[in-house]
Formats: structure tokens, C-alpha cells, sequence
């Protein structure tokens, strides 16, 4: 009998006696008081002792609802495993109980496995080796080993063209019909614009590009918003950005780098992580479209917008890993990094290198993160307290010499 019953009993006992209680009552009342509880991983129900010791039904240690086809768990039951032969009402039972309120541990302390997967990252993108790259780089073997070097890295300008066309297919996607600029803007929203940015593979699409990266008279302009922007007159130099990329406009890629840097970093004007995206996406888009015309007439290693597909496709690595106006991927961070990395950016070969170390985007890969520190280090870019990257273990070129 639980503490409710006995509570019951004793106003009874108090109203129907006068306060005349037996010496029995008064005693269990008195004790001390026990709730004995029997549970598994699930559930939970208390159970009752005996009222009655000349009890010859044995009906102790049951619930109240002792008629309910609930299977009784035996000793220990949660710790081993569950045989094969279990019934299929009990599985079903388990089923309903987890879908009425029960999660996973890993759900609850936010342990589940990142997809594998991105939306800015198409499924069929080439797989490229680069157990090759540290020997093209070396430089040995003439003229053969410099036209490898240089088919290798059109390889992967090819595989930075097909990353703008899925980052800016998955763009389209995730971008708001409704999306409007929170301030006034003196450059157009880019949001309707990038309509006419759109890449193709066919030739019967006219593109806004035509091929042209910049021209003499934009190159001055952007020296000068430059040289404003080094004495600190920071809204000057964003406006003329603005002007230069705008896609109405001049529609200049490095300028949508740059004025996509200032919206996002709030260089001379509110911080717009959103637009920043918008108009990187734009620069690499324009880049990829130049590169795409260069390789398809037979250059191996693209045409004059390489640089600034370089750099969009860096800027757009570091949007998705750290969140910047675009949801957090790991996934596509890590394979921007790395396309970068193999076009010549030190800076995206130490944030690949990282990617490798601690498994951001992909499995980790230590082998795989010491080639792109040594690659970075050997291009100048050298990162402080890598010097386990040079041991034979990580770097088997050490044995060949």
C-alpha cells in the first residue's frame, strides 16, 4: 500500500472513529515511508508490498494496474543483449514508446554524423588524384613533367567551374524571392540580377560576360577605389566597388570579390553577410564562365579570369565554413578549400591542410593534411609549430632522395 492509500485510511479512520486509531495505524504512519519504483530503460511504475502477510495469492510486488499486458523485465534485462528470437509485439511496443517522447543519447547531447553531403557540392564531382601533385611540383623531368603539372592544374580549374555552377544552382535555391536590402543601397540588390549570370553548357545562351574579365579604363577605377580604401576612406572605395560590380553594370568579377569582402566584413557600410554571398557568387560565376570558354578552346591551364575564380572560390570556402550570410557547411568548405588550394592559393592549402587535421568537411587524414602544410610552407606560406609534417612518417618523399 502506497503513502496516498495509507493517508486515505487515516482520514477515515480520524472521521469515522472519533480520532480513535489503532496502535498499528499510528505505527506505519509513523515510519519511516518507502516507494519502491521498478523500471527499465523506458518506463517506470511503482509497486505496492503486501497488506496482508497471509496473503496465499501471492499478489505482491505487482502495479495497480496489474492486468495489463505489460511483459514483466527480468533482472538485469537492459544490459544484455536482445536475442534475435524477440517477439514482434515487443519490438512494436518499444517502437510506440520511442515515438511518443523518446530520443537517442546522441540526439540529445547533439552527436548525430554530419551529412556527407552538400547541396554546393555536386555528386558527381571529378575525383581527382594528388598523389601526383608534390612530384609535378617538384619540377623534375623537363618539359614532360611541366605539361603534366599544367594538365593537372586544368583539371582542377575544370572542377572550380563545375563547383560555381552548383553554388550558384544551390544559391538560387536557398535565396528568398522576398529578399530585400535591410538600408538603402546606392548599388542595386544582385538577388534579381544574377538572372543573367546564370552558366550554360550549350553555346545558344547569351551571357552578359561575353568573355571580357576588365578593360583598361576599369582597371584604373579599381586602382583608385583601392588606393582609397589604403588611406581609409573606406565609403568612397565600397561605393566605386559597388559601381564596378554591379552585374547591370560593369559586372567586373574581382570587383564583386572585393565589394563582397566589404558587405561582408562592413568595410565603409552596414555588414551584409547575405549580399556578400550573393555578389561572390556572382564573381565566380563571371570567372568560371571566362575559365570555362579558355578550356573548352584547348588551354590547359584557363584563361585571364583564373585569379579571380581562385579567389571567389576561397572567400566562398570561408563563408561556409564559418556561417558567413550562408548556412554552415562543412562539406562544401572543405572541397572549395581544396580546389583553391590546387589552383595556387597558400591560404586555402593551410585551411584545406586544417580540413584534413581535424576531419572538418571530410574523414581525418594526416597524411593528406602534412602534404598541403608542406605544399603551403614551400610556397612561403608557412604556419608556426608544423614541424611533424617533415617527419618520414608524413612525408614519404624524404625516403626517395
Amino acid at each position: 500500500m502506497g503513502i496516498r492509500d495509507l493517508i486515505k485510511k487515516k482520514d477515515q479512520l480520524d472521521g469515522g472513529r472519533g480520532g480513535g486509531v489503532d496502535r498499528e495505524t499510528l505505527d506505519r504512519l509513523a515510519g519511516p515511508e518507502f516507494t519502491f519504483i521498478r523500471s527499465d530503460t523506458h518506463t517506470q511504475e511503482i509497486i505496492h508490498p503486501p497488506s496482508d502477510p497471509d496473503d496465499r495469492d501471492h499478489n505482491y510486488l505487482t502495479t495497480k494496474n496489474a492486468g495489463s499486458s505489460s511483459k514483466p523485465r527480468r533482472s538485469l534485462d537492459v544490459f544484455k543483449p536482445r536475442s534475435r528470437g524477440s517477439s514482434t509485439s515487443s519490438v512494436q511496443s518499444d517502437g510506440s514508446t520511442r515515438k511518443e517522447g523518446h530520443r537517442r543519447l546522441s540526439q540529445r547531447l547533439h552527436l548525430s554524423k554530419a551529412p556527407s553531403t552538400s547541396e554546393y557540392v555536386p555528386e558527381n564531382l571529378p575525383q581527382i588524384s594528388v598523389s601526383t601533385a608534390e612530384e609535378g611540383a617538384s619540377g623534375h623531368g623537363g618539359g614532360g613533367a611541366r605539361a603534366d603539372k599544367d594538365a593537372y592544374e586544368g583539371q582542377w580549374e575544370k572542377r572550380a567551374t563545375i563547383l560555381a555552377k552548383a553554388n550558384e544552382r544551390g544559391q538560387r535555391r536557398s535565396r528568398s524571392p522576398s529578399l530585400v536590402s535591410p538600408s538603402p543601397s546606392p548599388t542595386p540588390l544582385p538577388s534579381v540580377e544574377l538572372s543573367g549570370l546564370t552558366l550554360h553548357d550549350d553555346g545558344n545562351e547569351h551571357r552578359k560576360t561575353g568573355g571580357v574579365v576588365s578593360s583598361k579604363a576599369i582597371d584604373e577605377q579599381i586602382q583608385e577605389a583601392i588606393r582609397l580604401h589604403e588611406e581609409g576612406q573606406l565609403d568612397q572605395s565600397t561605393r566605386l566597388f559597388g559601381r564596378l560590380a554591379d552585374p547591370r553594370g560593369a559586372n567586373n568579377p574581382l570587383s564583386q570579390v572585393l565589394y563582397g569582402l566589404a558587405l561582408r566584413h562592413g568595410w565603409g557600410c552596414e555588414p551584409d553577410p547575405e549580399r556578400a554571398v550573393t555578389y561572390l557568387s556572382a564573381a565566380a560565376s563571371n570567372a568560371a564562365a571566362v575559365e570555362n570558354m579558355a578550356l573548352q578552346a584547348g588551354l590547359k591551364k584557363g584563361g585571364a579570369a583564373k585569379g579571380e575564380l581562385v579567389l571567389a572560390i576561397f572567400e566562398l570556402a570561408n563563408c561556409f565554413r564559418h556561417g558567413w550570410g550562408i548556412p554552415r557547411d562543412p562539406v562544401a568548405a572543405k572541397q572549395y578549400y581544396e580546389t583553391a588550394a590546387n589552383l595556387g592559393d597558400t591560404d586555402a592549402m593551410n585551411e584545406v591542410g586544417w580540413c584534413y587535421l581535424e576531419g572538418f568537411g571530410c574523414k581525418k587524414d594526416k597524411f593528406a593534411s602534412a602534404r598541403y602544410y608542406r605544399l603551403a610552407e614551400e610556397n612561403g606560406n608557412k604556419t608556426l609549430g608544423n614541424t611533424w609534417i617533415w617527419k618520414d612518417k608524413y612525408n614519404p618523399t624524404n625516403s626517395k632522395k
